[in-house]
């Protein structure tokens, strides 16, 4: 048995280092209530930019580049110093954690944008980083598109977990990517909720006989600074639900054990039991014993992809 804590806390919004002190705060109230797995939502640091949903595309210029600017300068930049605090508390506390972040391309360009979801060990290690493969309709505005590089599943001391982002849970190949590297705990960060969205979790529960974690963005209008551009255009009511969160723990059989957290601040535990993994697997194992590659192979190219190659 393993107890995991889903946080479904709102970011200190466009705020780095804020937002950054709220993750580590929270690590440490999971880790002094029994948690050994925490998780964090879709782009918790710094946030989601959830203007892309309320602004004509190719609207106001001016206001999109102001929105883009302090979101970049927002960005986490994996080779510097940011997240220093985050791998310490997980270090300190002896847990995994897994947390969305808004990354800063530092090797390229250094100014792209990606949509990342990061895994820390109980030692204070970066044990992946997984790029959101398909941002969905106006996130393409926002953020590049990511490889399969980090499409990894990772052995804890929680058990085998793996991670999607919000919609390339829709992804049937990507899901069965998961599935095929042995996948115990599927972990499904997101800005989505709702009922649809839960039902969906439950069919991954069930297709892929695993633990599906989702973890929902929660902001209301109140959480949007007051110096954010636009703010009264945008976000006029301050009591207005942005997201509601949802966040959900789902059986191996699809079954809701805990949750969902709807319209609340604060975190959800849920003790996982990894030997229903196996046991759901005994009529359905869709990459082993109900797998028929004979006719279906699926093929993932999992190099890192660069739009230049230096040679000396």
């Amino acid at each position: 048995m393993s107890k995991i804590a889903i946080v479904q806390k709102s970011p200190a919004f466009m705020h780095k280092q804020a937002t950054i002190a709220i993750a580590v705060s929270t690590v440490e109230e999971a880790a002094n209530n029994g948690a050994q797995l925490v998780v964090f939502s879709e782009t918790f640091i710094p946030g989601y930019p959830t203007w892309i949903w309320r602004l004509k595309p190719g609207g106001d210029w001016d206001l999109y580049e102001a929105l883009h600017q302090r979101l970049l300068n927002n960005a986490v930049v994996m080779e510097s110093n940011d997240l220093v605090p985050l791998y310490e508390a997980a270090r300190k506390h002896n847990v995994t954690i897994v947390c969305g972040i808004e990354e800063r391309d530092s090797k390229l360009s250094r100014t792209t944008i990606y949509n990342s979801v990061i895994t820390i060990g109980g030692d204070g290690e970066l044990l992946n980083k997984h790029r959101k493969l398909m941002p969905t309709n106006p996130e393409r505005m926002v953020w590049g598109f990511g490889d399969a590089s980090g499409l990894n599943v990772i052995d804890t001391p929680v058990g085998r977990i793996g991670s999607l982002l919000c919609w390339e849970n829709y992804m049937p190949l990507a899901r069965y990517a998961m599935y095929s590297q042995g996948v115990e705990i599927y972990i499904a960060p997101t800005n989505d909720s709702g009922d649809n969205w839960i039902s969906s979790l439950q069919h991954i529960a069930r297709e892929g006989c695993c633990w599906v974690v989702g973890c929902g963005t929660l902001m209301k209008g109140h959480d949007i600074p007051e110096d954010f551009p636009e703010k009264s255009t945008l976000y006029p009511d301050a009591e207005e639900w942005i997201n509601p969160g949802d966040s959900v723990v789902i059986s191996p059989r699809g079954e809701i054990v805990a949750g969902p957290m709807r319209e609340q601040a604060g975190i959800l535990y849920c003790d996982i039991d990894h030997e229903k993994v196996g046991i759901a697997k005994r009529a359905l194992d869709i990459t082993g014993h109900y797998s028929r590659p004979d006719i279906f192979q699926l093929h993932v190219n999992k190099k890192p992809q660069s739009p230049v190659v230096f040679e000396s």
